[in-house]
């Protein structure tokens, strides 16, 4: 993008009043103005710098893209269909993208900046950003962006994948249909999110389901769904609401399902104490290297809480509260269930 341009932009103030739409004829107006040869590709441009995804634009619109990971301001990376390959795309330079990372974020509802050099949000069109700013990113700033799907895969469209065989559908929704609680486990980018929303779609429409999340990915296309979404804390340290502190408040929802969608910090404990208490079909990712390794990072997990037993008693605990782990991992390109396991 042509920096006088954009200069020029920002010197009318006036421009930040309108819509989109308004926004765009008074664009064309003001670079009709100064000898703009190519009016409309200029204003698609000024557009997409102002309203949408800017350089990151043509990627973030390519059918199939997983991932859009900036490494820089002239490094920009895609994953589409389970492979990294590097784009023609850049930034002018470092304060082009730091600038561009800042009006995304704030958006978005978030905050980044010196002081906050850390953020997660979630876009407009359902996709997930992490940022990280200089000093932290010496080379940056990194932004790494998860792609929403759209509308959330279903077991059959998983199986399509390659991502399971029709045995482990039919297991699967069984599982969901009886009230089992599952853990699903695997690295990241493995699909954990992913099978957890073609699970909530398996859960009868007739119970009442309270999702709980750190930043809101789980996609609940039907009613009778209750979402519950953490907050950090502000500037001062204040008015964070924890994930652990939200498991809580679920259970006094009257729940006929709690579904977690990422279980990384002391929310395991209660987590775990709902399903051991009569929460049936309770459901959760977590991060492990194996089906096996989920106990254990349960248990790990859950031990940092405030008031945590003793580590064989939680051990029991996870023993005797999950039902099944539903393990996953890559393929080569395909993102495959490697494991269902039952603990009991």
């Amino acid at each position: 993008m042509n920096p006088e341009l954009m200069g020029l932009v920002y010197d009318h103030d006036e421009l930040a009043d309108l819509d989109p739409a308004a926004r765009r004829i008074a664009l064309r107006a003001l670079v009709a103005d100064h000898g703009v040869t190519d009016v409309a590709a200029v204003v698609c441009d000024l557009a997409e710098e102002i309203d949408g995804f800017g350089p990151l634009s043509d990627q973030m619109g390519i059918a199939g893209v997983t991932d859009v990971l900036v490494n820089g301001p002239d490094e920009i990376w895609i994953e589409r269909d389970g492979v990294l390959s590097r784009t023609d795309a850049r930034f002018s330079d470092r304060q082009h993208l730091h600038t561009w990372c800042e009006r995304i974020v704030s958006e978005a509802g978030g905050r980044i900046d010196a002081s906050w050099p850390i953020s997660d949000v979630r876009l407009a069109d359902g996709s997930r950003l992490h940022a990280v700013l200089p000093p932290v990113a010496p080379d940056g700033p990194i932004i790494s962006i998860r792609r929403s799907p759209g509308r959330p895969r279903t077991l059959e469209d998983l199986a399509g994948l390659g991502a399971m065989d029709t045995a482990d559908v039919e297991r699967l929704r069984g599982l969901v249909a009886d009230g089992r609680s599952i853990a699903i486990g695997g690295a990241t980018g493995t699909g954990k999110t992913t099978l957890l929303n073609a699970l909530l779609l398996e859960i009868s429409p007739t119970l009442r389901v309270v999702t709980i999340e750190e930043l809101p990915e789980i996609r609940a296309d039907r009613a009778g769904v209750v979402s519950l979404v953490g907050r950090a804390p502000n500037a001062e340290g204040r008015g964070g609401v924890g994930l652990d502190e939200l498991v809580r408040a679920s259970v006094r929802m009257r729940p006929d399902r709690i579904v977690i969608g990422e279980v990384r910090g002391p929310e395991a404990l209660p987590a775990l104490g709902a399903m051991a208490t009569g929460h049936a079909g309770t459901m959760l990712t977590v991060h492990s290297r194996s089906a096996a390794h989920v106990t254990e990072r349960l248990v790990s997990l859950a031990l940092a809480a405030s008031g945590a037993p003793s580590e064989d008693t939680l051990v029991r605990q996870v023993g005797s509260a999950l039902d099944v782990v539903v393990h996953l991992g890559r393929a080569g390109r395909r993102r495959v269930v490697e494991e269902i396991v039952r603990h009991r």
